[in-house]
């Protein structure tokens, strides 16, 4: 079983009450370890006691570190003076599980490894708990050339109990490197990246062996770029469910460190008992970064990799990905040429059986717009959708699944007819038209749409609105907005001061979200769970 280390950083003397409080904290959420940081505490006068006392009252067995300046920490004062405060605390009453030194001071010096020998060797440790040695090695700049020697290096060591080590993740691809790592491992290993492409690691860690992953006590108190809390640990991936048999699932795009996608996926498997985790896997833009790594992530047999969400940017990637690996790209997928789901279908020795892709997006439009829509009138309605991209298309073939006459508008003339372009042979009343933003000035249209990140927050433009002044907009129209973050846009609180009955971004989410969940589970998605995670009323999944 892999434990929860929480790392809490001892800034000085004055911060004693504040550092065990965190610890206790952390512990009641969840963390079986504490590693207390005493690159600063080491540095004051009377930090030895200091540093005794938070040993001994420590909530849970603890790891000590004082790490060199030269490896991430803050200590910069003389290598020996180090090591005697290191002595000091490994022969007091109280001791460690474990110490943790650099594998580089480690074998540096002769007389370090003496001293340290005589502090794992102390008669003091005859108690419950003996001081073990942790090897590490940090690389903040990103994979070492010399990894696997590293890791040679530290296992063969006869004095290291534990192996350690982290580098900054360049890309989601590293992890798996990591993976292997720990899979392969001949002692007990911490194998995890750094940064927002290493998250992975430290989430699946369980799966593979890993004996520990590092957790913040809060958001504030990280102490390696990519730290989650040890509450999203264990809340929102479900730490201590994950195991070697668990099937991975994620949110591939780029940015998704905010996606809701995780909460309610993770929420869900709990609820129908699913042994399967959903985690973030950023990916940067551009086809052959989206190509090279999820056809990794498909590829890598004990990742057991279930299929993914995909969004900006790589919605027009996924199905070309698909057809490339011989899998089934549905028919909507073709028409609109973008998809947001991947399922790896998966032998029962890991063996990929079959890839499918399709885009939940468009039953989620559909559904959402035929509810709001006044049951009265009768079809066909005029609708505007805003944007070009693959969330533009999937509202298109859904708006036109109701019988919708589809009008598009976009900024950018070449993206506008290159959609244009894909719907240019289908016939029928919902033939789609399109023109510039300019051209929706002083039209009227029974829905609108918006498919541009025009209104996220973080976006490029969090506070206006994706449309032009002049659109008609009044109590007999509905206006969606497939923004969720914030819920209320701009352009839906102008559309409710208008009258206009409004769709947010949340209800579309839970709704493609349903049925993305069916597709990896073959189980009802519980949208009542969905809806509370994301805080929405009641979502209708369609009639």
């Amino acid at each position: 079983m892999s434990l929860i280390c929480v790392p809490i950083y001892v800034d000085s003397i004055q911060d004693l009450e504040l550092a065990l409080e965190r610890a206790r904290t952390a512990v009641s959420e969840g963390a079986r370890l504490v590693e207390w940081r005493f690159d600063a505490l080491a540095e004051e006068d009377g930090g030895v006691v200091a540093m005794r006392r938070l040993v001994a009252e420590s909530p849970a067995p603890c790891i000590v570190t004082i790490r060199a300046e030269s490896e991430g920490g803050t200590w910069d004062g003389d290598e020996m003076e180090r090591i005697a405060a290191i002595e000091a605390i490994g022969t007091a009453d109280a001791t460690p599980a474990y110490i943790d030194l650099e594998v580089r001071s480690w074998g540096r010096s002769a007389n370090l490894r003496q001293k340290m020998k005589l502090v794992l060797e102390h008669e003091a440790q005859v108690r419950d708990i003996s001081t073990r040695l942790i090897l590490s090695s940090h690389d903040f700049a990103g994979r070492p050339s010399d990894l696997l020697g590293r890791v040679a290096t530290m296992a063969g060591d006869p004095d290291c109990a534990l192996v350690k080590i982290v580098f900054m993740a360049r890309s989601v691809r590293d992890n798996l490197e990591l993976f292997d790592l720990l899979a392969e491992r001949t002692k007990p290993t911490i194998a995890l990246g750094m940064g927002e492409y290493g998250l992975i690691s430290r989430i699946l860690a369980p799966k593979f062996g890993g004996f520990l992953t590092f957790a913040a006590s809060g958001a504030d108190a990280t102490t390696a770029p990519g730290q989650p809390t040890v509450r999203t640990l264990t809340e929102t991936f479900r730490f201590d469910a994950i195991g070697r048999d668990t099937r991975v699932y994620g949110i591939v795009g780029h940015p998704v460190a905010h996606s809701l996608s995780p909460c309610v996926h993770n929420a869900g498997f709990e609820a129908i008992g699913h042994d399967g985790v959903y985690v973030p896997l950023p990916v940067a833009p551009g086809w052959e970064s989206f190509k090279a790594t999820v056809g990794e992530l498909i590829d890598h047999r004990r990742l057991d990799f279930g299929g993914c969400s995909v969004t900006i940017p790589h919605k027009e990637h996924l199905p070309r990905l698909v057809r490339e690996m011989g899998g089934r790209v549905d028919e909507m997928v073709e028409r609109i040429g973008a998809a947001n789901t991947l399922t790896v279908d998966r032998g029962v020795d890991g063996e990929v059986l079959g890839l499918r892709c399709s885009n939940t997006d468009v039953g989620a439009v559909s559904t959402a717009v035929r509810n709001a829509l006044p049951k009265r009138e009768a079809a066909p309605h005029e609708a505007a959708v805003v944007g070009a991209g693959g969330v533009a298309r999937a509202a298109i073939a859904g708006l036109r699944s109701i019988g919708c006459r589809v009008h598009v508008f976009n900024r950018t003339p070449e993206r506008l007819d290159a959609l244009l372009d894909s719907w240019a042979d289908v016939e029928g009343d919902g033939l789609v038209r399109g023109g510039s933003l300019e051209a929706m000035v002083g039209r009227r249209f029974d829905v609108i749409v918006n498919a541009t990140s025009v209104g996220m927050g973080g976006g490029p433009a969090p506070e206006e609105s994706p449309l032009p002044d002049g659109v008609v907009i009044d109590e007999s129209v509905v206006v969606m907005d497939t923004v969720y973050d914030p819920r209320r846009t701009v352009l839906l609180d102008r559309a409710s001061q208008a009258g206009a009955t409004t769709i947010d971004g949340l209800t579309m989410f839970v709704l493609q979200a349903r049925a993305q969940f069916i597709e990896w589970t073959g189980v009802e998605a519980p949208v009542g769970l969905f809806e509370a995670r994301v805080g929405i009323g009641a979502v209708n999944p369609g009639r």
